[in-house]
């Protein structure tokens, strides 16, 4: 199957938005602070966002709350160097629901890293940003995980699209990774000296168990 450009539905929906003066509503679901790093400096000139921290994911409990730390963190970094207010970023955390997460993945602990098992995770968060943005009017919903070089861009851009056709409201293709925007993460992460943590998030991703 032909893989599709993303990045390229990303630049014409920006364009497009642009030709008819729109500043769209945006809640965009972070992993974390360095990877929303580039997405938030990107983005932010051409989207009023609200940046949305729901990863049950995250094991164990103080490493998630470190991370929504750094993030929050960022965010007011960031927004100290906005001066007009229409875009400055929010914030909302979700529930940091473990169970719900160990819910989604019962039966693939064992499955490799990056497969089936990191895929029901992509939904799990996309589906509760996807309802999260529909509850509260945004115009568009959309995530940081396809900047970092080790996950699928096609699976969660696929993931997004189905879930955006259940909930009505639209979803913002992306494929963050391009024009170097890892690496602009690393010299961004550098730039505020954000924690930049060593694995994915879960416990399988670093292979502990309680």
């Amino acid at each position: 199957m032909q893989k599709i450009n993303y990045q390229k539905i990303l630049d014409e929906t920006i364009k497009n938005n642009q030709s008819q003066n729109l500043l769209p509503t945006l809640l965009l679901h972070s992993c974390c602070a360095p990877c929303s790093s580039y997405c938030l400096d990107y983005l932010s000139k051409y989207f009023k966002i609200t940046v949305y921290y729901y990863n049950p994911n995250i094991y164990p409990p103080e490493e998630y709350s470190h991370r929504v730390s750094e993030q929050q963190r960022l965010i007011c970094l960031l927004n100290d160097n906005i001066s007009d207010d229409k875009f400055k970023i929010g914030f909302i955390e979700g529930p940091f629901e473990r169970d719900v997460f160990y819910e989604t993945v019962k039966g693939m602990e064992n499955l490799p890293e990056g497969g089936e098992r990191c895929f029901k995770c992509y939904e799990l968060r996309l589906r509760h940003a996807a309802q999260t943005a529909k509850e509260n009017h945004f115009d568009c919903f959309t995530t940081t995980l396809t900047l970092s070089p080790l996950k699928n861009s096609q699976k969660i851009n696929e993931i997004g699209r189905k879930i955006s056709d259940e909930y009505g409201i639209a979803y913002l293709f992306s494929d963050f990774k391009k024009n170097e925007g890892f690496k602009k993460s690393i010299e961004l992460s550098h730039k505020f000296n954000l924690y930049r943590q060593n694995y994915c998030g879960c416990e399988y991703s670093i292979g502990l168990r309680d």
